[in-house]
């Protein structure tokens, strides 16, 4: 389970980082990363946005979004558990105050681990690489 300093609990969080966050989209899932960097993130907020930290920078922060397209409850709660543990041994490699969803797909649902840990990994590497050129966030035009 991840700890409460990494977890991603409130709408606003989940809509921050889908719709100004940048997204890297695999055959398995999805996903979402805003930075607190970022220009829209100001420093202003973090009381509001990050109500369990007191001072100081805060930690990334996770959340998982399994519809009921990937499954009955079972599989999806299965999924969820397996994503929260990759992301859990990754959360050490994002940027202090950032947000992350990942959003499972169908397929995830009969996916081994080796494979979900193979797509989230190509997923962040391509997050975590510089930013691009313009600004504009990605996801705008849907």
């Amino acid at each position: 389970m991840l700890p409460t300093e990494n977890r991603l609990r409130r709408r606003q969080d989940f809509a921050t980082a889908v719709k100004r966050g940048r997204r890297a989209g695999r055959p398995l899932l999805v996903v979402h990363l805003h930075r607190e960097a970022e220009p829209d993130g100001g420093a202003g907020r973090n009381s509001d946005s990050h109500p369990h930290v007191a001072e100081g920078l805060p930690s990334a922060r996770a959340g998982f979004v399994v519809s009921k397209a990937v499954g009955p409850a079972v599989v999806r709660n299965a999924v969820k558990r397996r994503l929260r543990h990759l992301v859990r041994e990754r959360l050490s490699r994002l940027p202090a105050g950032s947000l992350i969803v990942v959003r499972a797909l169908p397929a995830a649902a009969t996916a081994p681990y080796p494979d979900l840990e193979h797509d989230l990994d190509a997923a962040l590497r391509r997050l975590l690489r510089s930013e691009p050129t313009g600004s504009a966030p990605t996801g705008t035009g849907r």
